[in-house]
């Protein structure tokens, strides 16, 4: 395996994962912590994701329990999560906030999925770009006279093997997703 096609295939991986990091911020029906991944408490003055100054567990598949490790930044969070535009409004009880999940619309489901899509198709150019890339660097390293013509072909079917694979998986990653938001 070449150093263009090892290099492309770590740079798909990062690519899928940076695709399944944002997915979970989409919400679904249910409860998931993920969802406030991108949600930063102004923390003494500091940009703090929530999830460093607080415990976030899911009593229930239709709720967020938020627990600050410290009381008096409860403010703060709840002030934070408002701000986020994550579409559910926090609940403060002087010691937790919790974060009831509403069922979803049909019509809201409908226009998550199309956000999921593009993700997804955001997600494909990437890889394309990634695969332009290493097939560039694959046909400099023959022009130099590092590889042979037929070394050069087989990483090209190789980085295209690949690609294909990558497109295949970027669509059953959505695929799934979309039928966890179809979930009723």
């Amino acid at each position: 395996m070449g150093r263009s096609h090892k290099n492309l295939q770590e740079r798909i991986e990062k690519t899928k994962e940076v695709l399944k990091e944002d997915l979970n911020t989409v919400r679904a029906g249910r409860a998931n912590p993920a969802l406030l991944d991108k949600v930063d408490v102004d923390y003494y003055g500091t940009p703090t994701p929530l999830k460093n100054i607080t415990n976030i567990s899911v009593p229930d598949p239709k709720s967020l329990l938020i627990t600050p490790f410290d009381p008096s930044s409860l403010g703060d969070i709840e002030r934070a999560i408002n701000a986020a535009n994550i579409g559910i409004t926090p609940t403060n009880d002087g010691k937790n906030i919790r974060l009831v999940i509403p069922a979803l619309t049909e019509e809201r489901r409908i226009e998550l999925t199309k956000l999921t899509k593009k993700m997804g198709e955001e997600a494909k150019v990437a890889v394309r770009n990634l695969r332009r890339e290493a097939n560039e660097a694959v046909k400099k390293e023959e022009k130099n006279g590092e590889i042979s013509e037929d070394d050069r072909d087989d990483e090209l079917e190789k980085i295209q093997k690949t690609t294909d694979e990558a497109t295949k998986a970027i669509d059953e990653i959505i695929k799934a997703k979309d039928a966890e938001i179809m979930e009723v």
